[in-house]
């Protein structure tokens, strides 16, 4: 009975311990996700006091990278998981480095949001910014609800989404393109519209890769050089090998 109670003990600290490092995990998504909102904001008003809060929170970003690698560590080394454990832990590590170059994105955008503030105001792409940054926003979103739920689903259709994202940046690359054409006075604000756009897709990217670690979690699937189009279709195709198990 002894022993039987310890091996309980031990499940319910392992347990704890997976729990406590996928919720830090979504805390930190939470995080770089106000970072991405706040430096768009800061770029659209040309708030330069906004965009110093967004550069000073990276710090924070990056520490809590950090505390959940340790805690990865950790568990590897002490609890040596297997199959499923072993993937979310496996997942979570890769999934924090992708949310600390998110926060790095966020800071690049602050950056241009400064240099904007200091110049004159003159045409601009105000409009593809919102725009672009509204839908990488949702991606984020998206990605992080389904790794707190292992929707591999809403993970598939983030993936997918990307897509529209690098179309809709390079349609606006086209309009600014276009206002630099028509008038140089407006070449060093698009410039930097430009720069922020950049860092815009990069965080689309970046959502990508952790909807693909959620069908990872899920399936045990590596899907980071598989098609859009034939992702959607292998997953919708074939249900989870553990629910065959269980059958």
């Amino acid at each position: 009975m002894q022993r039987d109670s310890f091996k309980q003990h031990i499940s319910g600290q392992f347990n704890a311990e997976l729990e406590a490092v996928k919720n830090h995990l979504l805390e930190m998504g939470g995080r770089v996700e106000s970072q991405v909102a706040l430096a768009v904001e800061a770029l659209l008003a040309r708030d330069s006091g906004q965009a110093a809060d967004v550069i000073a929170g990276d710090e924070e970003v990056n520490i809590m990278q950090v505390k959940i690698d340790e805690e990865c560590s950790h568990i590897l080394a002490r609890r040596q998981p297997a199959a499923s454990d072993l993937r979310l832990v496996i997942a979570v590590a890769k999934v924090t480095t992708d949310l600390e170059r998110i926060g790095d994105e966020a800071t690049k955008i602050a950056r241009q949001a400064i240099t904007l503030s200091e110049q004159a105001q003159s045409r601009s792409g105000s409009a593809e910014v919102r725009q672009i940054g509204r839908h990488v926003g949702l991606m984020l979103r998206s990605a992080l609800d389904s790794f707190a739920r292992q929707d591999e689903i809403t993970a598939v259709d983030v993936v997918v989404d990307d897509d529209t994202v690098d179309s809709e940046y390079a349609s606006a690359m086209r309009s600014l393109v276009t206002f630099m054409m028509e008038d140089p006075h407006n070449i060093g604000p698009v410039l930097n519209e430009m720069w922020a756009l950049r860092a815009l897709e990069r965080v689309g990217d970046h959502a990508s890769n952790v909807a693909e670690q959620v069908i990872y979690l899920a399936r045990g699937l590596d899907v980071r050089h598989m098609e859009p189009t034939e992702l959607r279709a292998h997953i919708q195709g074939n249900r989870n090998p553990e629910d065959r198990d269980t059958e």
